[in-house]
């Protein structure tokens, strides 16, 4: 069921919502999130779509804000607001309402968008493409517990993983990091395997500009206290991760964008599946948690420029994940013994950052 609205008020919106649920016999609100999608009318279509599937997964509210700048001064001063209202098998599970702004009403969407948020209800909001240099004071983010940007959808996203640093608030996420959850999930279970494993460098092939490829290698880097290099690829996305360690090498090779090889000495391959996921399944993915992922805060700021620097003197495997507290060393410890520590440490570290 659609509903479309010209020159309209928030009010008028949440009536035809109620109106929208009576009609289909549904008055209840059995929603658990309200997820704001900022986005042009380019990517308008795809972006939701990838919300409706999403939805199936977690219920909400979707509130589209497509911001429409008119090239034409008596236009812009023109403020103006228009609705379409989808309810039932137009907007998958839950509600969906696509605000077109037009004029001054554009520097103050947040005040349209904050009568719609669902009451008592947790607030995602989502860039598909163009993300703010810094979400968190954006008005429109200020508004949500959990932000959303992807740095692939930047013209430059090595600089975009570089502002994404920089401008860094709890609850910021990015659909790029999402993207390697199943590489570094099996990379922890293969490290898991071999528990005395230490390891030397990491190497991470793949893409240029792809920023999940330097988000894996600044992961690595920074949770086992090695060097971790880019190297490039044809694609398609992430090809191929090895791990250089004292027992041998460690390969997680995909080709094809599908499958995957995992290679250990001593042991047979194995094929494990590892495709690349759409949007929509990304999404849903972040959807799951609302608290801010320190995992991912650690490793974007470890920097994309100390990508292939030697490493220091005392190990960072050797460091405590965040949020846990420093062990104290001994005492007069002999140098040869400090050494030998970092092994168990990259074996937790594995673990805790497998867990998103």
């Amino acid at each position: 069921m659609k509903i479309d609205l010209t020159d309209t008020t928030a009010s008028k919106i949440n009536n035809a919502l109620v109106q929208g649920r009576r009609a289909l016999g549904a008055p209840a609100v059995g929603m658990v999130l309200t997820l704001v999608i900022v986005t042009d009318e380019e990517h308008a279509y795809d972006a939701l779509k990838a919300a409706n599937e999403a939805s199936r997964e977690h219920p909400s509210r979707k509130l589209v804000v497509i911001k429409r700048v008119s090239r034409s001064p008596r236009d812009r001063a023109q403020a103006r607001l228009d609705a379409e209202v989808r309810v039932g098998a137009d907007a998958g599970a839950g509600e969906t309402v696509v605000l077109r702004l037009y004029g001054d009403v554009i520097d103050h969407a947040q005040s349209v968008v904050l009568p719609l948020l669902l009451p008592d209800a947790p607030v995602v909001v989502w860039w598909p493409v163009a993300s703010p240099v810094d979400p968190e004071k954006d008005p429109l983010g200020a508004l949500g517990q959990r932000r959303v940007t992807d740095t692939y959808a930047a013209e430059d996203p090595l600089a975009e993983l570089s502002s994404r640093a920089a401008n860094y608030s709890p609850g910021d996420t990015d659909l790029a990091w999402a993207r390697i959850t199943p590489w570094r999930s099996m990379l922890a279970a293969a490290l898991d395997q071999q528990p005395d494993v230490e390891v030397i460098s990491a190497e991470v092939e793949g893409e240029g500009y792809n920023p999940s490829g330097e988000l894996l290698a600044m992961w690595l880097a920074d949770r086992l206290g090695v060097t971790a290099r880019r190297t490039v690829s044809d694609g398609p996305g992430l090809t191929a991760v090895r791990l250089e360690t004292r027992a041998g090498v460690i390969t997680l090779d995909r080709p094809d964008g599908s499958l995957a090889t995992l290679s250990m000495r001593g042991q047979p391959d194995r094929s494990v599946a590892l495709k690349r996921r759409d949007t929509a399944e990304l999404l849903a993915e972040e959807l799951r948690r609302l608290d801010p992922d320190l995992i991912y805060e650690s490793a974007l700021k470890y920097g994309v420029e100390r990508l292939g620097e030697p490493v220091p003197a005392t190990p960072a495997a050797a460091a405590p994940a965040a949020g846990e507290q420093p062990a104290e060393e001994p005492a007069g410890e002999p140098a040869e013994q400090a050494e030998e520590r970092p092994a168990p440490a990259k074996k937790a570290s594995g673990k805790k950052a497998a867990g998103k």
